[in-house]
């Protein structure tokens, strides 16, 4: 699942917010924002702060399976 499903997943749950209405939250245009959503493009920064707008937490990071350390 790529990471613009995720983003549209959690603003159904979090109460049928638009794209548009994310978009105006991280200060960006909607035409910007629906770009990133086609190219499926973000990164670490635009992540998290999209979870801030929509009051969530963003965990990104690698585990090695051997160990189950976090990186």
């Amino acid at each position: 699942m790529g990471m613009a499903e995720k983003i549209r997943i959690l603003l159904i749950k979090k109460g049928n917010i638009s794209e548009a209405e994310l978009a105006r939250r991280i200060n960006k245009t909607p035409q910007s924002f629906n770009g990133s959503m086609k190219r499926d493009n973000f990164t670490e920064a635009d992540l998290k702060e999209i979870a801030n707008a929509m009051d969530c937490e963003y965990k990104a990071g690698f585990i090695i399976k051997e160990t189950g350390e976090e990186i």
